[in-house]
């Protein structure tokens, strides 16, 4: 859906500078705005990169997200604030509606991301629509820095995040 309001508004702009209502450059913008969100884009799903939220674990399973299919390459989403910083997206799906770890999952991708992120960004992290019985709450929490930080100064949670987003040798 970004990639196709991305090409409209490219189009828009080229067909407008065409028809001598706006100024050259204008018509390069998005397409160069595009790249760059790209370019972000393909560094969080490269092999190396997506193993950023990929290779997280379960805090109560075995398993990685992505085995789980909590993420996958779908759920990251990137756009351009300014020449220098993102605002990288990520929606996750829990595994069922009631699941009581969504907040400790979404606190693991915030923690891994911040970390790990090697150009300017910020960062959203949700529940994807429909999918969590309240994800509204949970949202708010995940996004919150505050509880962000008041959670991370938790040393059991602390830990069990610590465990969840060790890299696998």
């Amino acid at each position: 859906m970004q990639r196709v309001s991305g090409l409209l508004s490219w189009t828009l702009s080229r067909v407008l500078w065409l028809s001598g209502l706006s100024e050259p450059g204008a018509a390069r913008q998005p397409r160069i705005m595009e790249e760059k969100a790209l370019e972000v884009y393909e560094y969080l799903i490269s092999d190396d990169s997506l193993d950023l939220i990929r290779t997280i674990r379960d805090p109560e399973k075995p398993n990685t997200l992505e085995e789980l299919e909590v993420v996958s390459e779908s759920c990251v989403e990137v756009q351009e604030i300014n020449e220098e910083e993102y605002l990288v997206i990520i929606r996750f799906t829990p595994t069922v509606p009631h699941c009581s770890l969504a907040t400790l999952i979404g606190l693991c991708l915030r923690v891994k991301l911040q970390r790990c992120l090697p150009f300017k960004h910020k960062l959203e992290i949700y529940i994807s629509e429909g999918t969590h019985s309240t994800e509204e709450d949970i949202n708010k929490q995940i996004n919150d820095k505050e509880r962000v930080a008041a959670a991370m100064e938790n040393p059991n949670l602390r830990e069990i995040v610590e465990q969840c987003v060790l890299e696998p040798d």
